[in-house]
């Protein structure tokens, strides 16, 4: 047995652990105590693990699909020989549009997501789908808007705040703070802090809160926007802050004075006085921050949502403060900044849909491989995901995949897009790799982990960057070998700064610029293997240790990472790879938020027309009907339910079959009972689930779980196919991210 440390890999806290390994398994999984961030806080998720890396769905060999629908295994160089000519023959034939990739990593497998990317430009293509486009792409709009660059992204000091609000996220099962747990109790214990909760669930920490505004399903556009419009009609806005940091306020100010408060409050079904003592307690506190989640970027009006999430702490100038919201750095640039009102940036061919920081939505992706005739999508590689289970209407993306003229799926497990696909390539698991997760997202200290591996490759699987490496090369997209870069990374005798390579880098760059989009695959191949422990997959954190060195020298050093132009970023590099708990890589102080800010003078931009607009427009809508009389609200975070790595169901202790929760007079009326089993039909499809009576939800509201469905073993589905009654017009109208918390169903009794 030995000891190691790690980090989990199930949300984006990434929280650092210490596991114990006999026999090729996790024994025993605790929290390590030396990680910077969490500092030996662990959930209940994390101990289970080795149903993870251990589990019957893993796939060791490259596999190719025949014509009975089985599949054989194939040799790597006879699948990615095939791969290399069907995809060139396809791009000779068709171009870039023809190809997309899916994915690119889970939470905590975000490595090979920049080696995905190249293959995308070696089909000079433009298509990335993953989910994040499902997800967060419309907060990523909204701060593209307000701040100047879709880049920017907002954190929250809960640590340090007096007044936080929790809009549509229960921390105490989905985490998504430092020590979600602890941090809650601390909260709580403390009489001078306030915490509200804004949910139409009584959740875990809504049951902790001072005040919970227990509103209406998908009603929070009316709510935030009447405690807004509160704000300023009694003059509580931050005028000093807004005149010398925000433009545009006279605007919002207009727009907010014509909302009618008593009618929205109402419409939200939350008492007055609560929603006056919200608004009022956090434009007044001394520090105060919103932490908001799914819950109101997956519900109905899910743009407004965004905006007025970030106008609360913005108007009121809760912003760039201690215990207030912030902007922070990043070292792993996992967003980029498309903004669709530039005519460089090309559309998708049936939906002429703008990505969204890089991303397309996944909503789009069946009619874009169905419906766009001779210009469709028509091969992709799928990497690390598992859209035809995971994404918006399961059974149009399973149908749009087996069209494909090419399907490519790389992955730890048999997955049920792996079965689709013409050939399956079998990737190392996350603990049998160098990894990290792009969620370093804190501000002012923030941090990184690389995470060593723990195992031995199982069978003939690969890491990402080789099996990238090796397809680029096969396309010959990339020579086989660059011999002057090796030779100097092999014997260049100042290990420290790697100056000569560097040089060398940058004029093997300038006598031929295509080679500049395969930079991760270069680097791998030539720098990569002097690096210790077969390390060479993280050379590309040598480019963006020295990038962020040179915009952050102060927040660097701060954080302890010494040295001149040349030298800093290169001593963050070689601290990363040391550092087997992680390590704080910048420490910032608050003003430099206004550094972060990407628009002309520093100026956040409060005014976007396009939701003024749609705000002028904006009427009390009704999403039930007598066909479909429930809403709801599909993804509840739970104890035992995960992203979809846990394959196996034996991982829960608890809930195997995904119950639905619903109100006692629901139930009542229905004539059902704890157990029974309902049929849950949404336009799109129907599912079966199992009733839970639960007087924690809204009558006329439920709620089931993400993370279920798989067919595990190819034998029996665990638990309910969410996306089964998801749709893809179900979305919003901007950004196209689905509105999963609000999806309108109609419930029959089954049986006992």
């Amino acid at each position: 047995m030995r000891t190691e440390k790690t980090a989990c890999i199930l949300c984006s806290r990434n929280c650092g652990l210490l596991v114990d390994i006999e026999d090729g398994k996790f024994t025993k999984i605790r929290g390590d105590k030396d990680h910077p961030l969490s500092q030996g806080y662990i959930c209940q998720k994390a101990a289970r693990l080795d149903y993870y890396q251990n589990n019957e769905d893993r796939i060791e060999h490259p596999l190719k699909k025949q014509a009975d629908g089985s599949f054989a295994r194939v040799s790597w160089d006879e699948a990615l020989d095939d791969i290399a000519r069907r995809l060139l023959s396809i791009r000779k034939q068709y171009g870039g549009e023809a190809f997309a990739t899916a994915g690119g990593g889970g939470q905590g497998n975000h490595l090979g997501g920049a080696y995905l990317g190249q293959m995308r430009a070696a089909m000079k293509s433009y298509y990335n789908y993953n989910s994040l486009g499902q997800e967060k792409t419309g907060d990523f709009w909204v701060n593209g808007r307000l701040f100047g660059s879709q880049e920017c992204h907002t954190a929250e000091d809960i640590e340090h705040s007096d007044f936080i609000i929790f809009l549509g996220c229960n921390p105490y099962q989905s985490h998504g703070i430092p020590n979600a747990r602890d941090t809650l109790k601390e909260i709580r214990k403390d009489p001078r802090r306030t915490m509200v909760v804004i949910d139409p669930r009584r959740t875990e920490t809504a049951k902790a809160a001072d005040i919970h505004l227990q509103l209406k399903p998908g009603t929070d556009v009316y709510l935030l926007s009447a405690m807004l419009a509160i704000i300023v009609r009694e003059n509580l806005h931050d005028e000093a802050f807004l005149k010398a940091h925000c433009t545009g306020f006279d605007a919002v100010k207009t727009m907010l004075m014509n909302v009618p408060i008593k009618e929205y409050i109402a419409a939200a079904d939350v008492p007055m006085e609560d929603a006056l003592k919200v608004a009022r307690g956090f434009a007044q506190a001394e520090s105060a921050c919103v932490r908001a989640d799914l819950g109101i970027q997956h519900s109905n009006h899910s743009t407004l949502n965004s905006y007025f999430e970030k106008l609360f702490f913005l108007i009121t100038g809760q912003f760039g403060k201690k215990g207030g919201n912030n902007l922070h750095d990043s070292l792993i640039p996992i967003l980029s900044h498309t903004d669709e009102r530039n005519p460089k940036f090309k559309r998708t061919v049936y939906h002429n849909m703008f990505a969204v920081s890089g991303i397309l939505p996944p909503n789009i992706l069946p009619d874009e491989i169905l419906k766009a005739g001779e210009r469709r999508i028509r091969a992709m590689i799928v990497d690390s995901c598992n859209p035809a289970l995971t994404w918006p209407d399961a059974t149009a993306h399973k149908q749009a995949f087996e069209s494909l003229e090419l399907l490519v799926v790389i992955d730890v497990a048999m997955t049920e897009t792996a079965r689709l696909a013409d050939y399956v390539l079998p990737a190392a698991s996350q603990f049998e790799k160098w990894e990290f997760t792009g969620f370093n997202m804190e501000f002012p200290k923030n941090g990184f982990q690389v995470r060593h591996p723990l195992f031995p490759a199982k069978g003939e699987t690969l890491i990402e960057a080789e099996i990238y490496t090796r397809l680029l090369e096969k396309m010959g997209e990339l020579p086989k070998s660059f011999p002057v870069l090796s030779r100097i990374a092999k014997y260049e005798p100042d290990f420290s700064s790697h100056a000569g390579f560097i040089a060398a880098l940058a004029a093997t760059f300038a006598a031929n610029k295509k080679l500049i989009r395969y930079g991760a695959s270069i680097l791998y191949r030539t720098l990569g293997p002097t690096l210790e422990n077969n390390a060479a997959a993280i050379t590309l954190l040598l480019p963006l240790s020295i990038s962020l060195a040179q915009k952050y020298p102060d927040a660097v050093r701060r954080a302890g990472h010494d040295g001149n132009k040349l030298t800093q970023g290169v001593n963050l590099f070689n601290a990363i790879l040391k550092a087997r708990s992680g390590l704080i890589f910048s420490e910032h102080r608050y003003d430099d938020v206004w550094r972060l800010v990407k628009n002309p003078q520093r100026k956040i931009t409060l005014a976007i027309p396009e939701l003024l607009d749609a705000m002028d427009k904006l009427s009390i809508d009704d999403l039930t009907s007598e066909q479909y009389p429930f809403i709801l609200s599909a993804g509840e975070r739970r104890s035992y339910n995960a992203n979809q790595i846990y394959r196996d169901p034996k991982w829960r202790k608890i809930d195997p079959n995904g119950f639905m929760r619903m109100h006692p007079a629901d139930a009542e009326r229905l004539d059902l009972a704890k157990g029974d089993r309902v049929k849950c039909q949404s336009e799109t499809g129907t599912i079966e689930a199992v009733i839970e009576i639960d007087d924690s939800v809204r009558t006329g509201y439920l709620m089931m779980p993400h993370g279920y469905g798989s067919d595990y073993q190819n034998g029996k589905v665990n638990g309910p196919v969410i996306n089964l009654i998801t749709g893809l017009d179900h979305c919003d109208p901007i950004h196209r991210t689905p509105l999963h918390k609000t999806i309108p169903v109609n419930i029959e009794k089954l049986s006992a």
